[in-house]
Order: C-alpha cells, then sequence, then structure tokens
C-alpha cells in the first residue's frame, strides 16, 4: 500500500518551515482507496514568494486546524504505507520535522517518483512535476497546490508501476505488507483479487516471483492455480504468500507484459512457458512462372516468416480461409499436389494461375495484399487497445516493423505525432514471440483499431 503525498509549506530556513496544505492518497497500486486533503495553520508567516507560487495566504489559514489537529489523521492513513512523493526527502523532512515539534517520532519507508521517473523514463529534459505530466500527457488541476500535485504524482505513479518491467517496486512493498499478512490463507488472498483482465505475479515470504502469469480474469486464474492437484500447482501453493497483480484492460497488453517480464525475471516456476510459443509459420517464394507461392512449413529460422502459428492446424485453417477470402489457388498455397489444375479451378473459384490462364500480375496483386494485413514489415503503426478504465485506452507501438513497446493513455490525450506517442511507451523487447503475439491477436480480432503513422 502507498501514501502518495504532497505538502505546501511556508517557506523559509531549513527546518523552520511549516505545513500550510497537505494532500494523501492512499493508493493500493491500482486505484485511490481513501484520502486526506487539508489546508493547515502553520503558526508562522508566509514568505511572499510562496504566496505568489501557491495562491495560499495567511487570511485563508486563520480558521485552518493547525498540526496537532490533523496529525493523527496522517498516522491513520499512512500506517503500514510506502510514503510516495515528487521530492520524497522535502515533503518526508517536512513531515518528520512537524511530528519532532509535538514530541512524537515519524517513521515509514519512502520513494521517490524523481529518482524512480530518472530510471524508468531516461532522457527527459526536465523531471519537475509540471515539465514530466506534460511530457506524458498527465492531466493536472490545481498546480502549486497539495491536492493537484498529489493527484498528478498518483498518475505519474500508475504510469511508473507499468514501466517497471523488473517489478523492482512490487518486489518491496510485497516485502513490507507480507510481515502483516503471514497468516493469510489462500482463500484470502482470492478474495482480495479482481475479476480484472491483466499480469498476476505470485510472491514467496521473501517477496521474490515465482510465477508470472495473465488471465482475463485474475481472480480465477489464481483460484485454478490454488485449487488444481497437478504437481506444479501443489509446489506453488506451498510457497505462494502473496499475489500482486497489474490490470492492462487489454488481453494483447497482457501477454506481452507476460512474455517480456517471464524472460526478465525468470520466474521458478515459469520454465516451461520459456520455450517458443510457435512451431509453423507462412513462408513465401516465386515460382518460374513468376507467381508469388505460400507454403506452410515448421519454424525455419534462417528463414524471415510473413506470420506464425502455434500448431499446424492454426495454420492450415488460415490458408482455408486466405484461398477463400482472396480467391487464391489452392496449388500455389499448397493444399493441392495435383499435376493439372487445381479443384477449385474446375468449380470456376481459381481463376486459373495454377496452368498459366491468370497473369502472374493479376494474381500476385491479391498475394500481396493478403501479406500486407498480416504482417507489419516496414510499418509505423500504433495498435489501439481497451485501457484499464473507461476514460483510457492501450497503445501497442510498432516502428518500421519493429515492436517497440506499450503505453496507456487518457482520451483527453490525442496521439498524433509519432513524438507523443513515444513519450508514454514503455520500451519492450522485439522478438519473434512479440511477433507471434501480435500477429495472432490480430488474426483474432479483426475489428480491432490501427493507426498508420508518418516517419519521422
Amino acid at each position: 500500500m502507498y501514501a502518495i503525498l504532497d505538502i505546501e509549506t511556508t517557506g523559509g530556513k531549513y527546518n523552520e518551515e511549516g505545513i500550510t496544505e497537505i494532500a494523501i492518497y492512499k493508493f493500493d497500486g491500482h486505484k485511490v482507496v481513501d484520502k486526506f486533503i487539508s489546508l493547515v495553520n502553520p503558526e508562522r508567516e508566509i514568505q511572499p514568494f510562496v504566496v505568489n507560487l501557491t495562491g495560499i495566504n495567511s487570511n485563508m489559514l486563520k480558521s485552518a486546524p493547525k498540526f496537532f489537529e490533523v496529525a493523527k489523521r496522517i498516522v491513520e492513513i499512512t500506517e503500514d504505507c510506502i510514503i510516495v512523493a515528487h521530492n520524497a526527502q522535502f515533503d518526508y523532512r517536512i513531515l518528520r520535522t512537524e511530528f519532532k515539534r509535538l514530541g512524537f517520532g515519524f517513521k515509514r519507508k519512502t520513494l521517490c517518483t524523481v529518482e524512480l521517473s530518472k530510471r524508468l523514463i531516461p532522457g527527459q529534459d526536465s523531471y519537475s512535476l509540471g515539465k514530466l505530466t506534460r511530457a506524458l500527457g498527465i492531466p493536472v488541476s490545481d498546480r502549486h497546490r497539495a491536492n493537484g500535485d498529489a493527484m498528478a504524482t498518483v498518475k505519474l505513479f500508475k504510469i511508473l508501476l507499468s514501466k517497471d518491467l523488473d517489478k523492482k517496486i512490487i518486489k518491496d512493498n510485497v516485502k513490507t505488507e507480507i510481515v502483516a499478512r503471514l497468516k493469510d490463507n489462500h482463500r484470502t488472498i482470492i478474495d482480495e483479487l479482481p475479476s480484472v483482465t491483466g499480469v498476476y505475479y505470485i510472491h514467496n515470504e521473501h517477496g521474490e516471483i515465482i510465477y508470472i502469469g495473465k488471465s482475463k480474469n485474475i481472480k480465477h486464474r489464481i483460484n485454478q492455480h490454488f485449487t488444481n492437484t497437478s504437481t506444479k500447482s501443489k509446489k506453488i501453493q506451498l510457497l505462494a504468500k502473496s499475489v500482486t497483480y497489474e490490470a492492462t484492460g487489454s488481453e494483447l497488453v497482457a501477454l506481452l507484459k507476460e512474455s517480456e517480464e517471464i524472460k526478465r525475471n525468470k520466474p521458478l516456476y515459469n520454465r516451461a512457458l520459456r520455450r517458443t510459443l510457435f512451431s509453423h509459420a507462412l513462408y513465401r517464394f516465386v515460382d518460374k512462372n513468376g507467381y508469388i507461392n505460400l507454403k506452410i512449413e515448421r519454424i525455419n529460422k534462417s528463414l524471415t516468416p510473413i506470420t506464425t502459428f502455434s500448431n499446424s492446424q492454426s495454420a492450415k485453417n488460415f490458408i482455408y480461409r486466405a484461398i477463400e477470402d482472396y480467391n487464391l489457388c489452392q496449388k500455389l498455397t499448397g493444399l493441392d499436389t495435383s499435376m493439372s489444375n487445381c479443384f477449385d479451378y474446375t468449380i470456376k473459384k481459381c481463376f486459373g494461375a495454377c496452368i498459366n490462364e491468370e497473369p502472374p500480375e493479376e494474381y500476385n496483386k491479391r498475394v500481396v495484399q493478403l501479406i500486407a494485413k498480416n504482417s507489419y514489415d516496414n510499418k509505423n503503426m500504433a495498435i489501439i487497445d481497451q485501457g484499464r478504465d473507461i476514460d483510457e485506452k492501450s497503445v501497442i507501438y510498432i516502428e518500421n516493423g519493429v515492436f517497440k513497446g506499450i503505453g496507456f493513455f487518457d482520451l483527453n490525450h490525442q496521439i498524433n505525432t509519432i513524438e507523443v506517442l513515444e513519450s508514454i511507451i514503455t520500451p519492450m523487447e522485439n522478438n519473434r514471440d512479440t511477433q507471434h503475439i501480435i500477429q495472432s491477436y490480430l488474426r483474432r480480432n479483426k475489428r480491432l483499431k490501427t493507426i498508420v503513422l508518418e516517419a519521422n
């Protein structure tokens, strides 16, 4: 659990500042579950430059509660939480100073979104909250006020969690929470999980990830893990002490994150899933008469496939549909091995490419259309899918035929240039697995929105 906060102060000498406003959002990694927002009477003068910056003046604070009146609420909402702030060292120091004046200690673990942003979003011109949120398309209201800046930090932290493919933030948080939850049984863990699409992480008592999976219903899938009687499931059940998850909204994003994070984290019980996801591929060659032939074969690493398939039956089904949709020849797609014309020619469904009646130029046009539809070679494109919330979409970015990564954007944030797209993307590795995942998903979801992007 996280307490994401922002504090406005009077300004002044080091350790002599007082709090004028505080906003705290209790965040479970997915949504805000509690909040506390209040002006605070600092019982001291506010520096003129701070008044100009925040708009908070002494008259506004005359009837505001003093710090000792809000201290209990601050303790309660931050208990068992990691404090998250933009420049956390400052906010945490100010809080501890105020508690020290009351004669109390205040100790919490902290996370700084400035430091996290430098690690997870490198190359930014500035890491100030204002410029960073602008670059990432995060809407901010009430800038330089505690509530506006704290809510902007919540949105920024959500992006940082999504970009943390090594799961360092989650692992550290789980270590903190497991101490308090060691007596939880599997039923309690299941009850706390949502029925959403995303990636889930099963942790042992040290917070280490022992299994990563994806599901369109995380609660149901974890229930299967904890009730299955297979040897692997029993081993997972013995070690499982906590389950965390990341909602994705999109099944495609979940598949890509699962593939990437298994490779990065190498969980103990994901060994079977590290094997290749596909066995067959569609290849092309031009015959002596100039016709483009299509052929399904087992994966050949020395050849570049048009698209890949999980098994031979899936590949054959694809070819059958392609012949129907594009009026292709059965012989030139490897389904008919007769010496003369194919069967479809006798029923007037093939235009005669198999016996050189249809000109190669005409036949090849349709083959090229099929290839273009099922391959993203040399394309700059964005695939738009469901987001985690109703006002959000997910995006999968492909540059010059190479998968670059995934991201999320608010519906009010227009993705109209490659520069904007690159700012919200979490970079991921392009490999045969990701190509297979994307191509297979596009085949199954033909109504998915894709945007062709102009090159820089």
